[in-house]
């Protein structure tokens, strides 16, 4: 028979808390682990910021930006995530998306976050292949629909 299985305090990707025999008050950790799950299930950001919102709605994400104050200060490159009139952190884990409600467009998280940018379509030339440019302009639009490109 294999040993059981021994969990540590929380998830290794977002820290999720898990729960322990006996542990007292465990609705605090069960609504922490759903809140954080609330929050990066199909996760959208408003957009990138430095400063907290006035008065943000719950279920309203930021990415924070470079030179964060005030309640985000020490959270620099973290997704503030509005539960519960407070704050929750998280820290981008590779393979992590986000659609930017700013930009219509999803970022991938691989070291850092990756922001498609704008692609024209093409103009110019000495040699025009106008079925050439028309396949790229449709694959353009296409990845402009599907939220790839901006």
């Amino acid at each position: 028979m294999s040993d059981p299985l021994v969990f540590d305090n929380a998830s290794p990707h977002f820290g999720l808390p898990f729960l322990y025999s006996g542990q007292a008050q465990k609705e605090f950790y069960v609504n922490e682990a759903f809140a954080i799950t609330d929050a990066l299930l199909h996760c959208a950001i408003e957009g990138t910021a430095t400063t907290p919102p006035a008065s943000p709605p719950d279920g309203q994400n930021w990415s924070i930006g470079t030179g964060a104050t005030g309640d985000w200060a020490s959270h620099v490159g973290q997704i503030a995530c509005r539960q519960s009139g407070n704050w929750i952190y998280i820290t981008p884990q590779d393979g992590m998306k986000v659609f930017d409600r700013s930009s219509g467009v999803s970022w991938l998280y691989s070291s850092g976050w990756k922001i498609p940018s704008a692609v024209g379509e093409p103009t110019g030339g000495s040699t025009v292949d106008s079925q050439a440019r028309a396949a790229i302009g449709q694959l353009i639009s296409a990845l402009r629909l599907a939220s790839i490109l901006p």
